[in-house]
């Protein structure tokens, strides 16, 4: 490596007068050549640069665009949006009032229903208390026959004699043939 310096360091040492070489003083040459690389990539990057520089712009304008676009849709489906929960709003409560004007009208004839249906049952255990009634009286009535009739033919068992009971027979069975 030291040889390569060395090389460039004699290189530096020819004489100027009217020959090319190189110039080893690092202060004076780095500006120069600094500004020599500057204005080769501005001359040839000027180009290149405008172009990616405008299609950087034309890409952000864009997007911009679209944006707003985007930002108009939104706002006008928002409104939409709006106008629709505004119209559900309406509906919901007339629903809300008609339901609860339903519930009073249900309410009412549920409690019509249900005086009706009270007055039937009522009506119901009065017949039915009447048929229990009747049923014990006519109950009562046939052990009252039934107990008379018992008395009756001990009665006439215990008085009557063979002789009138064969008289009662056949007038008993006289009065049944002259039914016929």
């Amino acid at each position: 490596m030291k040889n390569i310096t060395d090389s460039f360091v004699s290189l530096g040492h020819w004489s100027s007068a009217g020959s090319f070489g190189f110039n080893t003083d690092i202060l004076a040459t780095n500006p120069i050549n600094l500004s020599v690389v500057l204005g080769v990539l501005i001359f040839f990057g000027k180009g290149v640069l405008s172009d990616l520089l405008d299609n950087r712009k034309q890409r952000i304008l864009n997007t911009i665009r679209n944006s707003e676009e985007l930002r108009e849709g939104a706002i006008e489906q928002l409104e939409k949006a709006r106008a629709r929960l505004r119209k559900v709003e309406i509906e919901a409560d007339q629903f809300r009032v008609n339901g609860y004007s339903e519930i009073e009208r249900e309410k009412l004839n549920l409690i019509n229903s249900t005086y009706k249906t009270l007055e039937q049952l009522e009506n119901y255990k009065n017949e039915t208390i009447h048929f229990e009634q009747q049923r014990a009286i006519n109950q009562v009535r046939q052990r009252v026959f039934q107990q008379a009739l018992q008395g009756a033919l001990g009665t006439l068992n215990s008085c009557l004699t063979n002789e009138l009971h064969l008289r009662t027979i056949s007038a008993n069975i006289g009065m049944f043939g002259a039914m016929k």
